[in-house]
């Protein structure tokens, strides 16, 4: 590492002040950090510094939606801080190529003109084949290394490499005019890797030994002791299940872990097995691992997914997306029955080579069961057999990275609030005072000044954005709120009609429900309903009003009266017809009722 990116900053002396007041006031000199996204949730990493007029971005990744989320795609980062100091931006630097640190880059996009990219190699590819599916120009993104150098006005940012379930991971170093940061990004240490990425040991004990003022680092298995198993081990267990199976395989994983599927096609290869490639996040990365030579399998080896009945089920393994229960990956139509080519039969061995998310959980065991149910053979991790191993870093590999940076002040990042907590835990076993360390929420600002760091009474605005297809407006937000109000308390529609030039009302109000009250059985409430209704709408229409004025009277009379009397909230709409009714027309109108009520 060069002198200018390690060297210690002449502005980090000590400072003491006992007026508490005025060390948590903001000063325009304060090197700021924040996160927009990765603080108290797994996922939609995006950290931020910034000092003055400059601000670089660590990240910007999405988080995947839960269950109750319905309809929803994405969750990302609220952007509305970063819009309105878009001209402070001077860079976006990548750790990695995982969907947690890149996958939100289409949507800022979309919201600010992007930044210069730094990137490791195969993040890089990644980014610019989704930027490419996106139809996203004029992309300026810069291949960087642990030998990289990314200098601004007040920023100096130098790297060092980690190990993780992807290549090509960095840690990052920042030296600001108030002291010096390191983000490690996502990390684990694994004295026997797969592939030629291995943890800098010296680097990281160079960079303590010159002295950190603020570490921030990966939480995610904070309450797991001990240390993750090598990807080694994972390596042999899988090789053990290919030789002993004697029918079709088929592997699920994640499409991102390269190193994986390295595995997984070694595996395939030494016992002479065809591979054919489900999921289209898994085709793109694997292409990808090819080109930069991470993935090494001669071309004889795979064959299109029509070629899959060709082939013995003792020559096949199937490598699919879905280990996660997603509702449209590979895995997951193969369980239902859906996919266009992969039907499960008995005698199929299916390896989940991965572990459930934090909320997933329950998805990934419906995958199960549909598989166990169709005759297939389900191998899942456990102790037992090693089919997975984290990326991350368990108790004992925390503690060694926090006693490598020795840092001063201490902010757990990138993982739930309890694994936060438990972080911090294992930070003050290893020295570091109680009072130094910052369990931090989204929009939280940590300030640094003259080499001393504190939390401020300034907040970034820091909300999620659900996302619904390609839609990042926020509205999906409304969405999401009217969805929940539908399952939970149903809809109930109000028609009336209006003469709007004589002020006057044609007809009573007619109430049409669904999914809130079963309607042979509430027709006395319904009744009480339509007159609340209509008493509500005389009194608005005894003098000139409008359609607004109207809808509203509807919703505010009928709102309280159904929850006074079920204790639900249904989605209220008004049903405004204004025109000259004819008999025959109001007679329609009651036939439509009753029909629906049937």
């Amino acid at each position: 590492m060069s002198d200018q990116t390690i060297r210690k900053s002449s502005s980090s002396r000590t400072i003491r002040t006992n007026n508490s007041e005025s060390r948590s006031a903001t000063s325009y000199n304060d090197t700021l950090v924040y996160a927009i996204g990765g603080l108290g949730e797994v996922g939609k990493n995006m950290y931020c510094i910034e000092h003055e007029d400059e601000i670089i971005i660590i990240d910007a990744g999405v988080r995947f939606a839960e269950e109750e989320l319905l309809g929803i795609d994405y969750v990302i980062p609220d952007y509305t801080y970063l819009i309105q100091n878009k001209h402070k931006i001077k860079a976006l630097i990548i750790t990695h190529g995982h969907e947690d640190h890149i996958g939100g880059i289409p949507f800022l996009a979309q919201a600010i003109p992007l930044p210069p990219i730094y990137a490791p190699k195969l993040a890089t590819a990644l980014i610019q084949r989704k930027m490419e599916e996106r139809k996203v120009r004029n992309l300026e993104i810069t291949e960087i290394t642990a030998e990289s150098k990314v200098s601004t006005e007040h920023f100096v940012v130098g790297f060092f490499n980690q190990v993780h379930s992807v290549p090509d991971c960095l840690g990052i170093i920042v030296n600001t005019p108030n002291g010096r940061i390191v983000s490690t990004g996502d990390f684990k240490f694994d004295l026997t890797p797969v592939g030629n990425n291995i943890s800098d040991f010296q680097k990281m004990a160079d960079i303590g030994y010159f002295g950190v003022t603020l570490l921030m680092s990966d939480s995610t298995n904070s309450t797991v002791e001990g240390f993750t198993i090598s990807e080694k081990k994972v390596s042999k267990s899988i090789m053990e299940i290919f030789k002993n199976t004697r029918g079709r395989l088929i592997v699920a994983t994640f499409a991102s872990n390269v190193h994986r599927v390295q595995q997984i096609c070694e595996s395939a290869v030494a016992n002479n097995r065809k591979i054919a490639i489900m999921g289209r996040s898994m085709e793109n990365v694997i292409t990808i691992g090819q080109k930069l030579g991470y993935i090494k399998v001669p071309t004889k080896f795979f064959i299109n997914p029509e070629e899959i009945n060709r082939y013995p089920a003792n020559e096949l393994c199937i490598i699919c997306t879905g280990s996660q229960g997603e509702e449209l990956a590979a895995l997951s139509r193969i369980a239902n029955g859906t996919h266009r080519y992969v039907k499960v039969f008995p005698g199929d061995t299916v390896v989940f080579s991965s572990s459930p998310i934090p909320g997933n959980a329950i998805s990934v065991n419906g995958v199960v069961n549909k598989l166990t149910r169709a005759g297939a053979n389900v191998l899942v991790n456990s102790p037992l057999n090693s089919l997975h191993t984290s990326g991350h870093a368990s108790q004992d590999e925390q503690k060694l990275m926090l006693q490598l940076i020795k840092p001063k002040y201490f902010m757990p990042m990138h993982g739930e609030y309890k694994m936060l907590k438990v972080h911090k835990e294992t930070a003050i076993e290893t020295g570091i005072p109680e009072e130094n360390i910052f369990i931090c929420a989204n929009g939280d600002v940590i300030h640094l000044r003259n080499g001393e760091a504190f939390l401020g009474n300034k907040r970034i605005q820091a909300d999620d954005i659900y996302v619904d297809g390609n839609d990042t407006s926020g509205l999906s937000t409304a969405v999401l709120r009217d969805r929940k109000i539908l399952a939970d308390n149903g809809l109930v529609s109000v028609v009336v009609a209006i003469d709007s030039r004589t002020n006057s009302i044609l007809s009573r109000p007619m109430i049409v429900t669904r999914g809130f009250v079963y309607i042979k059985e509430s027709g006395t409430l319904i009744k009480e309903a339509e007159n609340v209704v209509f008493d509500a709408l005389k009194k608005t229409m005894s003098k000139k009003t409008t359609f607004g004025e109207i809808k509203n009277s509807i919703r505010n009379s009928l709102g309280p009266f159904l929850y006074q009397k079920t204790r639900r909230n249904p989605i209220v709409i008004p049903v405004v017809l204004n025109r000259r009714l004819t008999q025959e027309d109001l007679n329609n109108l009651k036939a439509k009722k009753d029909e629906a009520h049937i």
